[in-house]
């Protein structure tokens, strides 16, 4: 399950940024705080079918940080922990992912209406490059949607990689 939820769900990261967040940042961040479950298909390579899991979330929020701690289930025996950690400064998403099986990736973006728009950065190659992307969209107002994708370095075309629904517990 390397790609669980790079999420998460990518997802998953200590900062070192000045705080800087505005109101509206701090009030969007509030909103995502809570427990979730819910479950979703990943493709662990872009060529790849894709797996069913089930995943419960945590999610804490603290004025300028948002932390998403989880674990994801799928093929009955595979289960991999999920840790993300963001902190905004200026409008500007950054952290990490945790639990890949690259190794911890850095993730960077901005918010985007009521999602997060992040780009992920592997620890090393995966799907032959080390760049995906994640998205972090709340859905209405207890529920979450983390997607993933990446360019599959066959056809070149973007790939869904991870699709999972939360909903709030």
């Amino acid at each position: 399950m390397n790609r669980i939820v790079p999420a998460v769900l990518a997802c998953c990261v200590p900062m070192l940024f000045p705080t800087g967040t505005s109101a509206s940042e701090e009030r969007f961040l509030d909103s995502l705080a809570g427990a979730y479950a819910g479950q979703g298909q990943v493709r662990l390579r872009t060529d790849r079918k894709p797996i069913t899991v089930s995943c419960t979330f945590a999610s804490t929020t603290s004025g300028d940080s948002l932390s998403l701690k989880g674990r994801c289930r799928g093929l009955v025996v595979v289960s991999r922990a999920v840790g993300v950690d963001l902190k905004v400064s200026g409008g500007t998403y950054r952290g990490s992912y945790i639990g890949a099986g690259s190794g911890p990736a850095s993730l960077s973006g901005r918010r985007k209406g009521e999602a997060l728009n992040l780009t992920i950065g592997w620890a090393k190659k995966v799907n032959g490059d080390r760049r995906a992307n994640l998205s972090v969209a709340k859905a209405g107002n207890d529920g979450l949607t983390l997607t993933t994708t990446d360019r599959d370095p066959s056809s070149g075309k973007m790939v869904t990689t991870s699709r999972i629904t939360l909903q709030r517990r």
